[in-house]
């Protein structure tokens, strides 16, 4: 296994430095998996992407309240972060009320919020609407301070397999400035900054339906977000809205989601207006320069 995990960072890293590279993974009769950036009979291409999925329309949700021929919609959070939510009326018939017609707001985390009152404009008649909210967990307002990571596991010493900008699955808003360190499933994982703990996925098999795989989503004090990505199912061993301390355990690696191999993915993002983007960061030491676990790590 540590060979093949070898040779799959050996050709990820050629690639990173090459331009794009299809890379071929390839099962033989005894189920030995090999990976090669040549076409072998019998090979599938991999396909390399670590686009997250995160629904979070249960935890924040449209509500309205009918009194006495009034409707006060509400937003309600239900998630231990804030969130940025965009309210769009549309249809809008015999209505008072909505000089606007997008309202945008942020939530505070587990509150419930009135965004707007509508009332006829004329009394004697319904009125008529439609609506459609969007929501990105964060706080747009915050800023992010400077902070250098501590490493967000125990062992190694492991390698990057894959950096920031990377032409495989670095290139999207929200993972551009990831990092993939190649380590064996079961690898202690650590929180690498405090903060709560606002997302979590723990019951993904294999690829699954998630491309991410088992997860944690922490929020840090400053706004931005750490995420931990491709974890190992049930080892996930925080609960949201827990506090988590610098060196908290947090799970064990894994090679769940659209993974190529075991590695943990790990991104710092954060909300800049609707939307979530990777920030850059640094590790506390260089990961890099770091001898590979499968040629004398320990």
């Amino acid at each position: 296994m540590l060979e093949r995990l070898l040779i799959l960072c050996a050709l990820l890293l050629a690639a990173q430095s090459a331009g794009a590279v299809t890379i071929y993974k390839f099962t033989d009769a005894n189920g030995v998996v090999s990976f090669t950036d040549r076409p072998t009979p019998g090979a599938s291409v991999m396909v390399f992407r670590d686009r997250m999925v995160e629904h979070i329309e249960r935890q924040v949700r449209l509500t309205t309240r009918k009194e006495k021929g009034v409707d006060s919609l509400y937003v309600r959070n239900d998630l231990y972060a804030p969130v940025e939510v965009e309210l769009k009326l549309s249809g809008v018939k015999n209505v008072l009320g909505v000089s606007d017609r997008t309202i945008r707001r942020t939530i505070a985390p587990r509150s419930n919020e009135r965004l707007v009152v509508l009332s006829p404009q004329v009394a004697s008649r319904a009125m008529s609407y439609k609506t459609s909210l969007r929501s990105i967990v964060g706080d747009p307002q915050r800023s992010s301070l400077a902070y250098r990571y501590p490493l967000p596991w125990i062992g190694g010493p492991f390698r990057l397999s894959q950096g920031p900008n990377g032409k495989f699955s670095h290139f999207g808003a929200k993972g551009r400035y990831a990092m993939d360190i190649a380590m064996p499933e079961g690898t202690p994982i650590v929180a690498a900054r405090s903060g709560t703990v606002i997302k979590t996925e723990n019951e993904q098999t294999g690829k699954g339906s998630n491309p991410s795989g088992n997860f944690v989503r922490i929020l840090h004090d400053d706004g931005t977000m750490g995420v931990y990505l491709h974890l190992m199912k049930g080892s996930v061993s925080v609960k949201e809205g827990q506090r988590v301390s610098v060196g908290s355990a947090l799970a064990r690696s894994g090679n769940t989601g659209n993974s190529t191999g075991p590695h943990l993915h790990f991104v710092i993002q954060r909300n800049v207006g609707l939307a979530l983007e990777s920030i850059p960061y640094e590790f506390a030491q260089p990961v890099q320069s770091l001898p590979n676990f499968a040629v004398g790590g320990n």
